[in-house]
Protein backbone atom coordinates (compact mmCIF):
# COMPACT_ATOMS: atom_id res chain seq x y z
CA UNK A 1 0.00 0.00 0.00
CA UNK A 2 1.16 3.74 -0.32
CA UNK A 3 2.53 4.51 2.70
CA UNK A 4 0.52 7.70 4.72
CA UNK A 5 2.61 10.84 4.93
CA UNK A 6 2.57 13.36 7.70
CA UNK A 7 3.69 15.98 6.54
CA UNK A 8 3.91 17.88 10.71
CA UNK A 9 6.20 15.14 11.69
CA UNK A 10 9.32 15.95 9.60
CA UNK A 11 9.20 19.58 11.19
CA UNK A 12 8.41 18.82 15.01
CA UNK A 13 10.73 15.14 15.07
CA UNK A 14 13.70 16.77 15.70
CA UNK A 15 13.00 18.86 18.53
CA UNK A 16 10.67 15.93 19.99
CA UNK A 17 13.71 14.10 19.96
CA UNK A 18 16.24 16.30 21.42
CA UNK A 19 13.75 16.04 24.35
CA UNK A 20 13.57 12.04 24.18
CA UNK A 21 17.24 11.65 23.96
CA UNK A 22 17.62 13.21 27.89
CA UNK A 23 13.93 11.91 29.02
CA UNK A 24 14.20 8.55 27.74
CA UNK A 25 18.12 8.18 27.65
CA UNK A 26 17.33 5.52 31.05
CA UNK A 27 14.25 3.99 29.11
CA UNK A 28 13.91 0.49 27.98
CA UNK A 29 10.37 -0.56 26.68
CA UNK A 30 8.29 2.55 25.39
CA UNK A 31 4.55 1.98 24.28
CA UNK A 32 3.33 4.96 22.07
CA UNK A 33 -0.35 5.53 21.91
CA UNK A 34 -1.56 7.18 18.81
CA UNK A 35 1.58 6.33 16.60
CA UNK A 36 -0.34 7.79 13.37
CA UNK A 37 1.11 7.01 10.50
CA UNK A 38 4.25 5.79 12.02
CA UNK A 39 6.65 7.60 11.19
CA UNK A 40 7.76 9.39 14.15
CA UNK A 41 8.31 5.57 15.66
CA UNK A 42 11.01 4.79 13.06
CA UNK A 43 12.51 8.27 13.00
CA UNK A 44 13.27 8.01 17.08
CA UNK A 45 13.50 4.36 17.46
CA UNK A 46 16.15 4.38 14.32
CA UNK A 47 18.33 7.03 16.59
CA UNK A 48 17.44 5.46 20.00
CA UNK A 49 18.84 1.80 19.82
CA UNK A 50 18.53 0.96 23.22
CA UNK A 51 14.58 1.44 23.15
CA UNK A 52 11.93 -1.51 22.33
CA UNK A 53 9.25 0.94 20.85
CA UNK A 54 5.27 -0.63 20.75
CA UNK A 55 3.10 0.82 18.45
CA UNK A 56 -0.53 0.90 18.75
CA UNK A 57 -3.49 3.23 17.63
CA UNK A 58 -6.87 2.32 16.40
CA UNK A 59 -7.66 -0.04 13.70
CA UNK A 60 -8.27 2.45 10.92
CA UNK A 61 -4.55 3.62 11.26
CA UNK A 62 -2.58 0.14 11.60
CA UNK A 63 -2.15 -0.54 7.70
CA UNK A 64 -0.32 3.02 7.03
CA UNK A 65 1.77 2.24 10.25
CA UNK A 66 2.58 -1.33 8.82
CA UNK A 67 3.38 0.34 5.63
CA UNK A 68 6.24 2.26 7.25
CA UNK A 69 7.52 -0.18 9.76
CA UNK A 70 7.98 -2.61 7.05
CA UNK A 71 10.33 -0.33 4.39
CA UNK A 72 12.14 0.22 8.07
CA UNK A 73 12.47 -3.39 8.97
CA UNK A 74 13.97 -2.06 12.92
CA UNK A 75 14.29 -4.83 14.95
CA UNK A 76 13.19 -1.92 17.84
CA UNK A 77 10.19 -1.28 16.60
CA UNK A 78 6.87 -4.03 17.54
CA UNK A 79 3.86 -3.99 15.32
CA UNK A 80 1.03 -1.67 15.77
CA UNK A 81 -1.78 -3.47 18.21
CA UNK A 82 -5.47 -1.91 18.24
CA UNK A 83 -5.65 0.46 20.97
CA UNK A 84 -8.44 2.38 22.09
CA UNK A 85 -7.96 4.21 25.32
CA UNK A 86 -12.01 4.24 25.87
CA UNK A 87 -11.79 0.12 25.06
CA UNK A 88 -9.51 -2.73 26.42
CA UNK A 89 -6.08 -1.84 27.73
CA UNK A 90 -2.73 -3.79 27.05
CA UNK A 91 -1.73 -6.13 29.31
CA UNK A 92 2.51 -5.43 29.07
CA UNK A 93 4.21 -3.42 31.09
CA UNK A 94 6.34 0.19 30.26
CA UNK A 95 9.00 2.05 31.79
CA UNK A 96 7.75 4.81 29.54
CA UNK A 97 4.16 6.02 27.36
CA UNK A 98 4.67 8.77 24.84
CA UNK A 99 2.12 10.68 22.79
CA UNK A 100 2.04 13.50 19.94
CA UNK A 101 -0.56 15.40 18.63
CA UNK A 102 -3.36 13.09 20.21
CA UNK A 103 -4.66 15.18 23.50
CA UNK A 104 -6.55 17.87 21.23
CA UNK A 105 -8.30 15.49 18.89
CA UNK A 106 -9.42 13.33 21.58
CA UNK A 107 -13.15 13.78 23.19
CA UNK A 108 -12.15 14.88 26.83
CA UNK A 109 -13.46 11.73 28.68
CA UNK A 110 -11.33 9.64 26.61
CA UNK A 111 -7.98 12.03 27.69
CA UNK A 112 -9.36 10.99 31.03
CA UNK A 113 -9.41 7.60 30.25
CA UNK A 114 -6.02 7.70 28.82
CA UNK A 115 -4.84 9.04 32.04
CA UNK A 116 -6.73 7.05 34.35
CA UNK A 117 -5.61 3.90 32.65
CA UNK A 118 -1.78 4.80 32.74
CA UNK A 119 -1.23 2.93 36.46
CA UNK A 120 -2.06 -0.65 35.04
CA UNK A 121 0.64 -0.36 32.12
CA UNK A 122 3.53 2.50 33.28
CA UNK A 123 5.41 1.08 35.64
CA UNK A 124 6.33 2.70 39.09
CA UNK A 125 9.11 5.40 38.47
CA UNK A 126 7.70 5.22 34.44
CA UNK A 127 7.90 8.62 32.58
CA UNK A 128 5.09 9.68 30.39
CA UNK A 129 5.73 12.19 27.50
CA UNK A 130 2.83 14.43 25.75
CA UNK A 131 3.84 16.77 22.84
CA UNK A 132 1.39 18.71 21.31
CA UNK A 133 -0.39 22.57 21.56
CA UNK A 134 -1.47 22.96 25.32
CA UNK A 135 -3.16 25.88 26.69
CA UNK A 136 -2.12 27.65 30.22
CA UNK A 137 -3.75 28.65 32.73
CA UNK A 138 -7.04 29.14 30.22
CA UNK A 139 -5.25 30.88 27.80
CA UNK A 140 -4.20 30.56 24.20
CA UNK A 141 -0.16 30.70 23.69
CA UNK A 142 -0.08 32.52 20.37
CA UNK A 143 -2.56 33.43 17.70
CA UNK A 144 -1.87 30.83 15.24
CA UNK A 145 -3.15 27.89 18.34
CA UNK A 146 -6.09 29.99 18.74
CA UNK A 147 -6.74 29.91 15.50
CA UNK A 148 -6.57 26.55 15.35
CA UNK A 149 -8.39 25.33 18.03
CA UNK A 150 -11.32 27.15 16.51
CA UNK A 151 -10.45 25.47 13.63
CA UNK A 152 -10.74 22.09 15.51
CA UNK A 153 -14.09 22.93 16.62
CA UNK A 154 -15.76 23.97 13.61
CA UNK A 155 -14.70 20.47 12.42
CA UNK A 156 -15.61 18.05 15.71
CA UNK A 157 -17.03 19.78 18.89
CA UNK A 158 -15.49 17.87 20.88
CA UNK A 159 -12.18 18.29 19.86
CA UNK A 160 -9.33 21.77 21.05
CA UNK A 161 -6.62 22.14 22.69
CA UNK A 162 -6.80 21.53 26.37
CA UNK A 163 -5.06 23.60 29.47
CA UNK A 164 -1.86 22.43 30.95
CA UNK A 165 -3.69 22.61 34.53
CA UNK A 166 -6.50 20.43 33.67
CA UNK A 167 -4.61 17.76 32.05
CA UNK A 168 -1.84 17.93 35.00
CA UNK A 169 -5.51 17.64 37.17
CA UNK A 170 -6.03 14.13 35.31
CA UNK A 171 -2.51 13.04 35.87
CA UNK A 172 -2.10 13.77 39.53
CA UNK A 173 -5.39 11.95 40.69
CA UNK A 174 -3.32 8.59 38.82
CA UNK A 175 -0.37 9.28 40.48
CA UNK A 176 2.13 10.82 38.43
CA UNK A 177 3.86 14.11 39.23
CA UNK A 178 4.86 16.54 36.22
CA UNK A 179 8.66 16.85 36.24
CA UNK A 180 9.01 18.86 32.68
CA UNK A 181 7.02 21.61 30.92
CA UNK A 182 9.24 22.50 28.07
CA UNK A 183 8.01 25.16 25.38
CA UNK A 184 9.00 23.67 22.14
CA UNK A 185 8.65 25.31 18.53
CA UNK A 186 5.41 26.32 16.79
CA UNK A 187 3.84 27.06 19.85
CA UNK A 188 4.15 23.61 21.12
CA UNK A 189 5.25 21.84 24.46
CA UNK A 190 6.58 18.60 25.69
CA UNK A 191 4.73 17.76 29.21
CA UNK A 192 7.05 14.57 31.49
CA UNK A 193 5.31 13.24 34.44
CA UNK A 194 6.75 10.48 36.07
CA UNK A 195 4.79 7.90 38.06
CA UNK A 196 5.24 7.98 41.83
CA UNK A 197 5.06 4.89 44.32
CA UNK A 198 6.45 1.66 44.04
CA UNK A 199 5.11 -1.63 43.12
Amino acid sequence: MEKPDAPSTGKNRDPILAVLREAFADRRRVLEIGSGTGQHAIYFAERLPHLVWQTSDRPDFLPGIRAWLDDAALTNVLPPFVFDVLGAWPSGRYDAVYSANTLHIMPWDAVAALFAGLPGILEPGGLLLIYGPFNVDGQFTSASNAAFDQALREKAPHKGIRDVGAVDALARQAGLALIENRAMPSNNRCLLWRRLGVG
